[in-house]
C-alpha cells in the first residue's frame, strides 16, 4: 500500500470508476511537485477515520 492509498485526497470518480488526487493545486504549485526528488507529497492528510480513536486509547 502506498501513502495515496490511505490520503483523504485520493478520491474515485463514482462515473468512471477510476481513483484521482484531488488536492488543488495552482500550476506554479504543480510543477514544484512534479519536479520534487522525494516521493513524500507535501500534501499528503491521513484519511483513517479511526486514527484519532487509536491515539486516545
Amino acid at each position: 500500500m502506498n501513502e495515496c492509498d490511505r490520503c483523504l485526497y485520493f478520491v474515485c470518480d463514482e462515473i468512471t470508476g477510476e481513483y484521482y488526487c484531488d488536492v488543488y493545486l495552482d500550476e506554479d504549485e504543480a510543477e514544484r511537485l512534479l519536479e520534487r526528488r522525494d516521493k513524500a507529497c507535501p500534501y499528503f492528510r491521513d484519511g483513517d477515520d479511526y486514527a484519532v480513536v487509536r491515539r486516545q486509547n
